[in-house]
């Protein structure tokens, strides 16, 4: 059959246009994609060859093969997989794109950067003529398995192709690039260059599951034989080699009894950039509508950049065993940005962009998936590996309490892998499971207190009834705390309730015998006046004065209202740039401390005595350092305390 010549339509012209003229700086992908064709070539002989018995092809030696000639500046990318008929050929490679070339133009000009333009390539089926990006030329040969005759096509990707028969083609595809000419100002694209191609099958097709190789010239031979001429014997080379550019190890599609924990920890390495084994190996396998495996990895300690904006989260995404991105964070949320690790999926295009991945309903599924399993992990490892637990919680604890604000459809799962410092016990972490079984008998709440540092909620004011009724109380010092648990209701029925925070109502946990009642009420008489006085003349600090069930050394303590936002809360959300509307205080006296009792009858001697009002403020300021809060006016408070302290000497 005669050569044909065929013209381009103008979408597609336009197209290649935009591929040949490219300021795409990741040109890098064109060698992805030709891989990736030939891996799929190999894969559909194999096939064919088990469904056909009568097929004549040969499927002794499958591979892929890659050969940069630097002189003549061509590469050839060639596999002897399933072959193409001149229809398909025409079909296949001749027609671009052509139920969507109009949408992938609209896309490509819409791009807000090279990167979302990148993630297109590939995506409507023009993953071959990513190779205009770097080649004048494009020529491709073709014979299919179990026919006589191959088909050559050719374009220089300006106005047409041509097509014609050849009789000697190999079993295969062989795709050929006629580079452009070499840039001396940019060496990194020298893609005749067997470092540079060693570098891209490394970083994209590592874990093919066919050899690809590519020629490589031996050293010179340090010894002829003695059947070698003397020019030979001084000089010579030998026949050039085929090396084997991949390792085609994809762990994760073997079973864990084929793997030793040398080999994964190698694999987290190299995608980690971390040079500590891992704490946990986690394997995942899908079967069904949708195929997907996945090798994620906990690492043994956190990075740097943990809580840095810059840092970059998620796994890497292959499909086909075919890298596709780094950091693919639609897979992974963010309160699990510390796991690294590989998802490879059957049915994803190449190329998906970042943008399609978040709303793809496979992806989702899939996301949902791998949380389940890390946080069943975790849990799996609290239980039986507590030394291992224990280092992942110092490492990464804080960061997992943020999904219980982001993840509200495994909070429960998080608050089971989840451990606090308590006052049962200074020395090991305790669950929220623990505290429950330990809980005294009537009681119906679990009790915590927030604070700047653990030192500073131990020593708190806050603590001593508690302490001394034997009631168990979390301390909780990181900065996520403050938020997290005021959008956490509840655990197994028992309501979280902060001791610093409200009523803290401790005789309802406990029978109020009618005694006790009539004292309450003694008291609540005996101090009113000074209530009131001190709820006036302190009216600007606090919003109420009232007598405490929660202390038992210290005079006064200031607690929150229930409702309002704590004080912690408030720094917290300006240091995010966010104002909160700032509340009074409550003001709580301890009734039979003896400066209390002593400012109560020294008011009811004279209410006029100036110094009472010095005795309010002092009080206050106290209250104010017992929690570790900043004082309004120090200057002021430090006068005070100074002129009360000489007139006692």
């Amino acid at each position: 059959m005669p050569t044909e010549t065929f013209e381009f339509q103008v979408e597609a012209r336009q197209l290649l246009q935009m591929m040949i003229h490219s300021i795409y700086s990741n040109k890098d992908v064109f060698l992805r994609e030709l891989i990736s064709n030939a891996s799929d070539a190999l894969d559909k002989l194999r096939i064919e060859s088990l469904r056909d018995d009568s097929l004549n092809a040969e499927v002794d030696d499958l591979h892929i093969e890659i050969e940069p000639d630097r002189e003549a500046r061509t590469l050839t990318v060639r596999d002897n997989g399933i072959g193409m008929s001149r229809d398909e050929v025409v079909q296949l490679i001749g027609t671009i794109a052509k139920s969507g070339t109009a949408e992938l133009l609209a896309r490509l000009k819409e791009a807000k950067d090279e990167t979302a333009a990148e993630g297109l390539i590939g995506q409507f089926g023009v993953g071959f003529y990513s190779s205009f990006m770097v080649a004048d030329e494009v020529s491709l040969v073709t014979r299919k398995a179990g026919e006589s005759q191959g088909t050559r096509w050719s374009s220089t990707g300006e106005g047409g192709y041509t097509v014609e028969t050849v009789e000697d083609a190999p079993q295969g595809t062989a795709v050929t690039l006629r580079l452009k000419p070499e840039d001396a100002e940019d060496q990194l694209f020298d893609y005749t260059s067997p470092w540079k191609v060693r570098e891209i099958v490394k970083r994209y097709s590592d874990f093919i599951t066919w050899p690809i190789r590519m020629v490589t010239e031996a050293p010179k031979a340090e010894k002829a034989s003695e059947t070698e001429d003397a020019e030979d014997a001084e000089g010579g080379e030998k026949a050039p080699e085929p090396e084997t550019l991949n390792s085609m190890k994809a762990l994760w599609a073997r079973s864990r009894s084929e793997v030793s924990d040398e080999e994964y920890h190698e694999l987290y390495k190299h995608i980690s950039h971390d040079w500590t084994d891992p704490l946990e190996t986690i394997q995942l396998r899908a079967e069904g509508t949708f195929e997907y495996q996945s090798l994620l990895f906990l690492p043994a300690h956190a990075p740097h950049d943990l809580f840095s904006q810059a840092n970059k989260r998620g796994v890497q995404l292959y499909v086909k065993r075919v890298f596709i991105m780094d950091d693919c964070e639609a897979l992974v949320p963010e309160y699990l940005r510390f796991v690294k690790g590989v998802v490879d999926a059957q049915d994803l295009s190449l190329n998906v962009s970042r943008e399609i991945l978040q709303q793809d309903r496979q992806i989702q599924l899939m996301r949902r998936r791998l949380v389940k399993k890390v946080l069943s992990t975790i849990k799996e490892m609290m239980a039986n590996r507590e030394e291992n637990y224990t280092t992942f919680w110092r490492e990464f604890g804080r960061v997992v309490k943020e999904g219980l604000l982001n993840d509200p459809d495994n909070r429960d799962a998080i608050l089971r892998i989840c451990s606090f410092v308590s006052t049962h016990d200074k020395e090991r972490l305790t669950t929220l499971a623990r505290y429950v079984e330990r809980m005294k008998e009537g009681q119906k709440h679990i009790y915590y207190m927030t604070g700047e540092s653990r030192t500073a909620v131990e020593n708190s004011p806050h603590l001593e009834a508690f302490q001394a009724k034997g009631l168990e109380v979390l301390i909780l010092t990181d900065p996520v705390d403050e938020v997290w648990v005021g959008a956490v209701p509840e655990f197994e029925g028992k309501q979280l309730r902060s001791i610093a925070q409200g009523e803290a109502e401790l005789d309802a946990e406990e029978e109020q015998g009618e005694e006790a009642k009539a004292e309450k009420e003694r008291q609540r008489a005996e101090f009113a006046e000074l209530l009131t006085w001190l709820g006036e003349r302190l009216r600007d600090e606090v919003k109420e004065v009232r007598l405490t069930s929660r202390l038992t050394v210290s005079p006064a303590c200031v607690v929150t209202d229930a409702g309002d936002v704590t004080p912690a809360l408030q720094n917290l959300y300006r240091a995010m740039g966010q104002e909160v509307p700032q509340s009074k205080r409550i003001l709580e006296l301890n009734p039979e401390h003896g400066l209390v009792t002593g400012l109560r009858k020294a008011h009811a001697t004279d209410a006029d005595d100036p110094g009472l009002g010095e005795t309010a403020e002092l009080l206050y300021g106290m209250a104010l350092l017992a929690e570790g809060s900043q004082l309004a006016d120090p200057a002021r408070f430090a006068k005070l305390l100074a002129e009360r302290l000489e007139r006692t000497l």
